[in-house]
């Protein structure tokens, strides 16, 4: 048999089954050498030389957007907070009048301006420290494509789930700012009225004539009615009868304005003399003698009370007789328990003509065959 067709058979059978090897032929783990170490460290060497440029390129440039944006959110800061202390020392009065100085004290100037400030500080804070940690994400390579989309999609999610949030924070910064009201004042919110206890972004709390607490969100608010700002005023209507003379009633007003107004503590009460305004209607029995005078805010009340109170003592002692309220009903006398009953009918009577001849006939007899 030739040595071709034997090869042939044996590659048609296959490759032979290689020897088990032996324990004698396995290999030991070799063992790194010092050429090995070498190479090794020469490519650490050489890739940190390509790259080291960029590297330092990366950390300046991070460096220096920290330090920038470290620097400007101090310099700002600091003129915001050089702004709001200009703005609350020269809070004025909007009529330049000498109440100016009156209308927003020295403790709720202080508290505007923390308010104000706080809120102006973190948003520059929010906007300076945001912005460079963009500008550090953009160093490093990394797009922002799809971090700025994400942040826009949520953003328009949270706005249209949170709108009446952002209503109110919007409407609570704006109200700090315009100073519409601050703790302390008496308001009317259209919602609630009575005195404020708290002003936050969100939600203002008010206490009631009757104690309860009211919490306010600031979006529903749509009107404010301050009553502790500026002035008040200080309203008493007296009406006495037409008769009366009118130079005498008005001699005794005078007398009691000026009385009051010189005593303490209605004179630090009372920002104003007390006028009387003349007659303010006169019907055909009474007529009405107006009084008004301008007083602290929030004591309008206080001082009406005791005008009244003044006013009443001085009228009985001129013999002037205020009249007015709840009339004393006239007496009637009783009426008739039986008038309002029918008269008798005249069918009521048998022996009546008309009940005779509504009598009816009787039958005549029947004749019988």
């Amino acid at each position: 048999m030739s040595l071709s067709v034997v090869d042939a058979v044996l590659s048609a059978a296959g490759p032979s089954p290689s020897p088990s090897p032996t324990p004698s032929d396995t290999q030991s783990p070799r063992v790194p050498s010092l050429q090995d170490a070498q190479e090794s460290a020469t490519n650490a060497a050489g890739w940190v030389e390509q790259n080291w440029s960029t590297w330092l390129a990366i950390g300046l440039q991070v460096l220096l957007v920290l330090v920038i944006a470290a620097v400007l959110r101090v310099a700002v800061r600091r003129a915001i907070t050089k702004l709001i202390d200009r703005m609350s020392r020269t809070a004025q009065s909007s009529d330049g009048s000498p109440l100016g100085g009156i209308l927003v004290n020295v403790e709720r100037r202080r508290q505007r301006s923390q308010a104000i400030g706080s809120v102006l500080r973190s948003v520059a804070s929010f906007l300076i420290m945001g912005t460079a940690a963009l500008m550090i994400l953009s160093a490093f390579n990394i797009n922002l494509a799809p971090l700025l989309a994400s942040a826009g999609v949520a953003g328009v999610a949270i706005g249209f789930g949170a709108r009446n949030l952002v209503t109110d924070f919007l409407s609570g910064v704006f109200m700090i700012l315009e100073d519409q009201y601050g703790v302390g004042d008496t308001i009317d919110a259209g919602v609630a009225s009575g005195e404020v206890i708290e002003v936050g972004l969100r939600v203002t709390k008010l206490r009631g004539d009757d104690g309860e607490i009211w919490y306010v969100r600031n979006g529903e608010v749509k009107r404010i009615g301050n009553l502790s700002q500026g002035w008040a005023t200080a309203n008493v209507d007296v009406t006495v009868a037409a008769s009366e003379d009118l130079d005498k009633v008005k001699a005794t007003l005078d007398e009691v304005a000026e009385k009051m107004g010189a005593e303490e503590p209605w004179n630090e009460l009372l920002w104003g003399p007390i006028e009387v305004l003349g007659l303010d209607s006169v019907l055909l029995d009474s007529m009405v003698v107006r009084l008004s005078a301008k007083t602290m805010p929030g004591k309008s009340l206080t001082v009406e009370r005791e005008l009244r109170w003044r006013v009443k003592r001085a009228f009985d002692a001129a013999d002037i007789r205020i009249v007015g309220g709840a009339t004393v009903p006239v007496e009637e006398t009783p009426a008739d328990p039986t008038a309002g009953m029918a008269a008798p009918s005249v069918y009521a009577s048998t022996t009546s003509p008309q009940s005779q001849a509504a009598t009816p006939l009787t039958p005549p007899p029947s004749v019988t065959k």
